[in-house]
């Protein structure tokens, strides 16, 4: 499938460029980013030219096949992607095993931003992750995540999910409301200063600060 979700295109574009924007408002030459859940790379691709290293993650090796492909035809250089669970990946950001594509990712220390986006209502055990990023993150440090909250969608969509999904038609979601995802965000350590939410049926996008 990773070709066919490489060639589609972005539901809502303006969305998409409000999360962009927000995003790099916070932006600096200096830092390392990590983002987990990064699926074919376009995000972090696009982050990449405004801060020094990014290292991204995938489980999926195909969709980090495509990510390198793109990486290598805009000739960018500063990001290296990693195919990987983000439970394996360790606190201090240096990998368990490397090579020499991976270089640049032998720096050791935390990362100054961490994005979890379209990732977090997959996770079997989202409190686990968020406490593994706050580890992973220095003082002070952001974590930016777009999360679809399916317990506040309207209609019948929070119950035909379970069914869709013990059918195997689509992936195993998690339903929970935003509500409950900012509670586990503050539980974990978050202060949550940025929100963006078009509207109650679509991803609720956080900024949050390691407190």
């Amino acid at each position: 499938m990773a070709r066919r979700y490489f060639r589609q295109a972005i539901a809502d574009p303006a969305a998409y460029e409000t999360k962009l924007d927000m995003t790099r408002a916070h932006l600096k030459p200096t830092m390392r980013l990590f983002e987990f859940g990064c699926g074919t790379g376009s995000t972090a691709l696009l982050h990449a030219p405004l801060v020094r290293h990014i290292d991204a993650l995938d489980v999926s090796p195909k969709m980090i096949d495509i990510a390198r492909e793109q990486a290598a035809e805009k000739k960018i250089t500063n990001v290296d992607f990693h195919v990987g669970a983000i439970q394996d990946w360790p606190q201090q950001g240096v990998p368990r095993e490397s090579n020499a594509h991976e270089s640049n990712a032998r720096e050791s220390g935390p990362y100054d931003m961490v994005l979890g986006l379209s990732i977090l209502h997959l996770l079997a055990d989202r409190q686990a992750v968020l406490r593994q990023v706050h580890a992973q993150l220095t003082d002070g440090g952001l974590f930016v995540s777009s999360t679809s909250c399916i317990a506040d969608m309207g209609g019948l969509v929070p119950r035909l999910l379970p069914i869709a999904t013990r059918l195997g038609l689509v992936p195993i979601l998690r339903i929970f409301t935003a509500d409950e995802l900012i509670a586990d965000m503050e539980r974990a350590g978050f202060e949550i200063i940025e929100t963006f939410r078009p509207g109650p049926d679509q991803a609720i996008f956080l900024i949050c600060r390691k407190a």
